[in-house]
């Protein structure tokens, strides 16, 4: 599902106009972003949690010459999903 999806679907269940959905989506994605820089997670109730975690530097390999290599320590988004949607999905698992 692409940006574009989740508008369409808010303009046929809500009815605003596909501008107006565009824009909610807009704002959104811009709250999360920049709650993420400033480190924090965000918990959507009965969805799951978005969590900022710092990975430290570790040795690599690059699997196409073998070279060893540093990987540089960084910042990643991990999903937890909450027992409510896990529920759903197992319940749609066939």
């Amino acid at each position: 599902m692409t940006k574009a999806d989740l508008v369409e679907r808010i303009f046929e269940k809500i009815g605003l106009s596909k501008k107006e959905a565009q824009e909610i989506i807009e704002i959104l994605f811009d709250i999360m972003k920049q709650t993420f820089i400033e480190g924090e997670s965000v918990k959507v109730s009965g969805f799951g949690t978005f969590n900022v975690r710092q990975k430290t530097a570790r040795r690599g390999r690059n699997p196409k010459t073998g070279d060893d290599l540093e990987i540089t320590p960084r910042r990643v988004i991990t999903f937890r999903a909450s027992n409510q949607l896990k529920a759903i999905m197992e319940k749609q698992d066939v």
